[in-house]
């Protein structure tokens, strides 16, 4: 109900008292005092109240029957407890398990020698250009005995597409000897030896556990960290707590899959600078809805390989993502 204005509130109070509509109240005694009621009084009479913004809009999920979510579209879960963030975010996990029913490593290999070098090669730069660069690469030097012994000139030269490629060449020759001469030109099947492998951290470590030897680990990459910091998984910001804040999230057999679901969402929807808000299908269940589109119709048109109706990154990807509708990369130089 709106308050009396100070010309109404006068009327009524002198009419009802018979007294200057300062002094109706009986409360404020004074002419100083009625003043200040006076003033007050002006200040309601003459500025409405502020109007409530109202909260975005849910988006409409791309994934059919998913009911809407408890939590407010656009707002942050307000003391959420460990339990409800716990369902939170494996129902995210099961969502997203169903638009990206093919998800996989998005790096071209044939062996673990092969997906670990294309994971170091990976960084600073799309697996889409590892994938167009390693083929020329694993031609040459199938072997790790084979890339230990190369000359690194060559091989700057075939990484070059890559970015800083004289580092990189160096990580790989040198990961090679490491193989050639403590493993047996084996990859390592534990993540204490690989790490201790040059240009292998844990992120690079998980990647080649999961999808070569399918022991579970979490490849905290950029968009990992980016997605699960927008889903108020953890405020945690180092990669290795990250980790660990979501691994005590899901069960142990999830981590090698969520790492896909997760990594996928945010390279074709959930962008770093415009978020597909308006196509997303798990925006219900997400606290950071609205910073990016959320028109649906302009929101299509940010999306990004097969959901874009373009190719993927793997020049040779499972026949799974195939049957899906997706389409292989075009090699390096293909136009």
């Amino acid at each position: 109900m709106e308050k009396p204005t100070e010309k109404a509130t006068g009327k009524a109070a002198g009419k009802a008292s018979g007294k200057a509509p300062e002094k109706a109240t009986g409360k404020a005694t004074g002419k100083a005092s009625g003043k200040a009621a006076g003033k007050a009084a002006v200040k309601v009479g003459r500025k409405p109240a502020r109007k409530a913004v109202a909260a975005p809009k849910k988006a409409t999920a791309a994934v059919e029957g998913v009911p809407p979510a408890k939590t407010v579209a656009g707002k942050a879960p307000k003391g959420e407890s460990r339990t409800a963030l716990v369902r939170r975010a494996r129902r995210i996990n099961r969502e997203l398990a169903e638009v990206y029913p093919y998800a996989h490593p998005e790096l071209d290999f044939d062996n673990p020698f092969q997906l670990l070098v294309a994971t170091v090669l990976s960084a600073q730069t799309t697996d889409l250009r590892v994938n167009q660069t390693t083929p020329a690469l694993f031609a040459a030097y199938p072997t790790p005995e084979d890339l230990a012994a190369a000359d690194p000139e060559r091989v700057e030269e075939i990484l070059r597409p890559c970015g800083f490629f004289r580092a990189k060449t160096k990580s790989v020759i040198g990961l090679s000897k490491a193989l050639a001469e403590q493993f047996g030109g084996e990859v390592p099947g534990r993540l204490e030896d690989l790490v201790k492998l040059p240009g292998v951290g844990r992120k690079t470590a998980f990647v080649v556990l999961g999808n070569a030897f399918g022991r579970p680990g979490i490849t905290v990459d950029t968009h990992f960290q980016r997605l699960v910091r927008r889903w108020k998984w953890t405020e945690e910001t180092d990669p290795d707590k990250i980790e660990a804040a979501v691994a005590a999230l899901f069960p142990k057999s999830d981590w090698t899959d969520l790492s896909h679901h997760v990594i996928w969402h945010g390279r074709r929807i959930c962008h770093a600078r415009k978020p597909a808000c308006g196509a997303c299908p798990v925006a219900p269940l997400c606290p950071a809805y609205g910073e990016g589109e959320t028109d649906p119709e302009k929101a299509k048109k940010l999306l990004k390989y097969e959901k874009g109706g373009f190719p993927g990154q793997r020049l040779k990807p499972p026949q799974a993502y195939l049957d899906a509708g997706g389409r292989p990369a075009p090699p390096l130089g293909a136009g």
